[in-house]
């Protein structure tokens, strides 16, 4: 697991106590791409499943998310694809 990664991860689990976190390096899918640094960990895919979005609508989800990430959105994360879910949610 990378650095940034390893960050992600972290801040995910502080923010929100996640039942369920998969964090997907994407980078290598976007080689070449705008934002594509050299050693990946500049694309992700994120799950989450946390009580934190229980009625929340999806893009309140994802807002939190963006927020508890801001400082890597800004910096090393060029792109972010965010599925956040309720408990019991698929």
């Amino acid at each position: 697991m990378g650095a940034v990664t390893e960050t992600i991860r972290n801040k995910l689990e502080a923010a929100f106590s996640p039942s369920r976190l998969e964090i997907e390096d994407d980078s290598a899918r976007h080689h070449g791409h705008a934002g594509s640094r050299e050693g990946g960990e500049s694309h992700f895919n994120v799950l989450i499943e946390a009580k934190a979005f229980e009625g929340r609508q999806q893009i309140t989800r994802q807002r939190m998310v963006y927020q508890a990430l801001a400082e890597e959105l800004a910096g090393p994360v060029h792109a972010l694809s965010v599925k956040a879910l309720a408990p019991g949610e698929i």
